[in-house]
């Protein structure tokens, strides 16, 4: 395993950002996407990406079932930077991302690579990188939905550590690891800020309990 280090702010962003199209995958700021990388042109582009900037965009298609080796995608993904990456003995990666700073598509260039290369637009995101002051999120709220799910999915939590966490890592990961549709994903995802996308997770949580969904142990 060779652990790469953080990263440091929005200059460090490419602006043709090469993308790596995951359904109900969901990648945000502070984050951490562990992923095993094993098609031909994923392969390429970790290689090519470890040669230069090390940032990978993540983004969901549209379409999960579309037919097309190049479906639609969202126009909203997140930039991550290699910061470990393993190389297995069956000449695939397993890589984790650090998440960055969110992106809008602008465009998709025409390029000559396997994989597929966007013109990447942080600014609307800028804000992705300074931290929320804490006190801004209702944790007494968001920590009582919780409960209650865990307990309704007979699964346990680290509470020491999730009361350790600071508001804007305690909101991101619980919203990747959380089970939520590929829409829901994508509406955290979207979500205008830490505050904002607290108050999406308390109302999806309370959404499924109250739906009765199947049950579904976290990520």
């Amino acid at each position: 395993m060779t652990d790469l280090g953080t990263t440091s702010g929005l200059e460090e962003l490419p602006a043709i950002l090469p993308v790596f199209p995951l359904t109900g995958a969901l990648l945000l700021t502070t984050g951490h996407l562990p992923l095993n990388v094993f098609e031909p042109r994923y392969l390429d582009m970790v290689r090519d990406c470890m040669t230069s900037h090390r940032v990978i965009g993540i983004v969901q298609p549209r379409d999960p079932e579309h037919p097309s080796a190049t479906p639609p995608l969202y126009t909203i993904g997140c930039a991550g930077k290699i910061c470990e990456l393993h190389e297995q003995p069956n000449e695939t990666f397993h890589i984790t991302l650090e998440g960055l700073c969110r992106f809008r598509i602008q465009k998709e260039v025409e390029c000559t690579t396997r994989y597929r290369q966007v013109v990447a637009d942080y600014a609307p995101f800028h804000h992705d990188l300074t931290p929320p002051q804490d006190g801004s999120v209702d944790r007494e709220a968001l920590q009582g939905v919780l409960r209650h799910f865990l307990e309704l999915e007979s699964e346990e939590a680290d509470w020491e550590a999730l009361n350790n966490l600071a508001d804007d890592n305690l909101v991101n990961s619980l919203s990747m690891i959380c089970p939520f549709a590929p829409a829901e994903k994508q509406a955290l995802l979207e979500a205008e800020d830490v505050p904002a996308r607290s108050e999406l997770l308390i109302c999806l949580l309370r959404m499924m309990m109250q739906q009765g969904q199947p049950h579904r142990t976290l990520q």
